[in-house]
């Protein structure tokens, strides 16, 4: 998938676990763990404003795009 999810590192830099920022954005773990392992095929405009406004991060921090091999 050319699309690379980079949320696990921003929550490592921001030191906060999955489940703190599954309460501050109020997404299920279940659903916050399909998006970090880049298995979404996607995601709400919403749902990524809230995850930047907890971790403190722009939409690039998060996303980017990898050319396939």
């Amino acid at each position: 998938m050319p699309i690379i999810v980079n949320l696990d590192v921003m929550m490592a830099k921001r030191k906060m676990s999955l489940n703190e920022l599954s309460e501050k954005v109020d997404i299920t773990l279940a659903n916050l763990s399909i998006l970090k392992t880049g298995k979404a095929k996607a995601v709400r405009f919403s749902t990524l404003e809230s995850i930047c406004k907890a971790l403190d991060c722009q939409p690039g921090d998060l996303l980017e795009y990898g050319k396939e091999s």
